[in-house]
């Protein structure tokens, strides 16, 4: 059975009791090493005693009087650290519901997450960020919820399933467990004055919330300081030495980042030590972690040893994960570390440095041994609304994604996406293209795709279309996907139209997901049928979905571990360079839609 976690104020008399050994506690931890991030101490020979969901008493000089009915539950000089916290998440990129994610995260230490759920939000607006709210509860983990900012992120260059404006956030700041605004991802509105951006920052800065961060330019100029004035106290989008410290100068706590794809903790990590800044300022988060990567490297605490290997002292790492985190969004006095009144979200760790969770207890009951979920969280059923929502107007066929030349030519010089290896960041390139019977032909040996974007909320019918570069595919081949940041329109690249057809008719039959296609024939694909984005599996069933799905990518030419990430992100048109919506391509940097001719337009 699920505990509930209660207010603060409604324990204030038992916690006493319990502390004072006038009443029996419910749990006893007894003979631990007690990692005490307020002082950045380690306290041999510590007690817990544990009243309900939260800490009464801590401490080696503590007597608690063990009744018949306490728990007890010997460390044997293992360390006693807080439930580790991540610090910015989108639940939806590890394609599990609330539920299945927690199943996959409580056993590796972390007990809470603060969730920007942006994602499922542009496919169903608010009722999807309540839903997901409301599947937490059901689960032994604290989840804290920023409302989403960016619904869209580009409201001008893209079309996405649902807006939310200020007035929806003043509504939802009122909700339990939310704690701020989601990551403004639209940095140039916010440092060129936008009304509507800055109306959002303004309702929550009034309802006491957290302004989210995502600045993901590498001018740290003018408009990194207009971005830091204009409301957002915190930035996950940070790549360099530079952009560590010059966040931190800025009174902004600098999220590190190791995610599936983006692997930016142990450059900046390395930065820390060598600048000797202050540490205290420093957070750590996944933000996008994929079901495999969860299974095979865990979740904060493979993060936590990422830090420790760059040279972070094992227990400023672990303050980043915890009093760092909770210190930062206001809830102290609830979460981060191990000290009266807090939640009982503790840890039994063998070693520091490996970071190597034994027993893992959430709001004061044991939920976890060995890397083993003692009870699975109770099914969560979305609503009809949240399933059936891939609309397209009717069946795509290879001419629609074909690309017609402007005029009548042999080759043409086209802007071609370059996507960088390890980053979600792109490069706009260019490539001279062959054009045969009207049409643009890229040629495999140009390492050339096509990329198409059908707006699949509305059925409208819209098509972006454009050419990327880096994913190898060979000819004949084709992968789509639902799964693209953060309009989630159906995202389409291959090798050839007619499997670009087949594998995008099948994503939408799925109700959302992937599908690799080869020759118009399905080799893989994974079903996504909540919002497009989640599925209710296991994270170990998804990590073979997944697996399986990497493996014939692999024999379709494309090796790149990160290619479902990298797919992804391509229609994201708030991180630099290029970027193609269901509107057509965007240069991020100049902030405008661009041709896909280079010279179309020109006198």
């Amino acid at each position: 059975m699920i505990a509930r976690r209660q207010a603060r104020h409604e324990m204030t008399r038992d916690l006493a009791n319990v502390a004072s050994g006038k009443r029996p506690p419910d749990l006893v931890i007894r003979n631990g090493r007690w990692v005490n991030v307020h002082s950045g101490e380690t306290i041999d020979g510590a007690m817990i005693a544990v009243c309900g969901c939260r800490i009464a008493a801590c401490g080696k000089d503590i007597e608690p009087a063990i009744g018949p009915d306490t728990t007890v539950i010997e460390a044997d000089g293992r360390y006693l650290v807080p439930g580790f916290l991540d610090a910015h998440v989108h639940i939806e990129s590890s394609m599990l519901t609330v539920s299945q994610f927690a199943a996959a995260v409580l056993p590796h230490g972390t007990t809470g997450v603060f969730i920007d759920p942006h994602e499922i939000a542009n496919v169903l607006g608010l009722d999807g960020v309540q839903w997901m709210a409301d599947e937490a509860k059901t689960t032994p983990l604290n989840v804290y919820v920023q409302i989403p900012s960016c619904v869209p992120a580009a409201p001008a260059f893209e079309t996405n399933g649902a807006t939310i404006g200020s007035d929806d956030v003043t509504a939802a700041m009122e909700w339990p467990n939310v704690i701020g605004l989601g990551e403004v991802m639209n940095y140039p509105g916010v440092a060129f004055g936008d009304a509507s951006v800055h109306a959002m920052i303004a309702a929550a800065l009034r309802a006491g919330g957290i302004i989210g961060g995502h600045y993901a330019s590498p001018d740290l100029g003018s408009m990194f300081h207009a971005y830091v004035a204009g409301g957002p106290s915190d930035c996950h989008e940070g790549t360099r030495a530079e952009d560590v410290i010059a966040r931190v100068r800025q009174g902004m706590a600098a999220m590190l980042r190791e995610g599936s794809a983006c692997r930016n903790v142990a450059a900046q990590a390395r930065a820390v030590v060598e600048s000797g800044i202050d540490m205290r300022s420093i957070l750590l988060c996944t933000d996008d972690r994929h079901p495999d990567t969860l299974v095979r490297e865990g979740h904060m605490d493979g993060v936590i040893r990422t830090a420790i290997r760059a040279g972070i002292p094992a227990i400023a790492a672990i303050q980043m994960a915890t009093l760092n985190t909770a210190e930062h969004f206001g809830v102290a006095e609830d979460v981060g570390s191990i000290a009266p009144g807090r939640f009982a979200d503790i840890l039994i760790v063998e070693d520091l440095d490996r970071v190597d969770v034994h027993t893992v207890i959430a709001a004061g009951q044991v939920t976890a041994k060995r890397a083993e979920l003692c009870e699975l969280p109770a099914a969560f059923r979305y609503p009809e609304a949240a399933r059936g929502t891939v609309r397209i107007s009717e069946r795509l066929t290879a001419e629609r994604f074909e690309i017609h030349a402007p005029s009548d030519c042999s080759t043409i010089e086209c802007r071609v996406i370059h996507r960088v290896d390890g980053q979600i960041l792109t490069r706009q390139g260019t490539a001279e293209i062959r054009v045969q019977g009207g049409l643009v032909r890229p040629e495999a040996a140009q390492g050339l795709a096509h990329l198409a974007v059908v707006e699949r909320h509305r059925g409208s019918g819209k098509i972006g279309r454009g050419f990327v570069a880096g994913f190898g595919l060979e000819s004949g081949c084709a992968l789509a996907s639902t799964v693209a940041h953060d309009s989630h329109n159906l995202l389409v690249v291959g090798t050839d139209t007619g499997s670009m057809a087949v594998a995008a008719n099948r994503v939408a039959d799925l109700g959302g997901g992937y599908c690799l296609v080869r020759n118009e024939a399905v080799l893989a694909e994974i079903p996504l049928p909540i919002a497009g984005l989640m599925s209710d599996v296991s994270a170990t069933d998804m990590a073979r979905q997944s697996d399986a799905l990497r493996a014939a990518l692999c024999d379709c030419g494309c090796d790149m571990e990160d290619a479902l990430v990298a797919l992804s992100f391509l229609a994201l048109p708030v991180i630099p360079q290029l970027r193609l919506t269901d509107q057509g391509l965007v240069d991020v940097d100049a902030f405008k839609k661009v041709s896909l001719f280079v010279d179309e337009g020109k006198p």
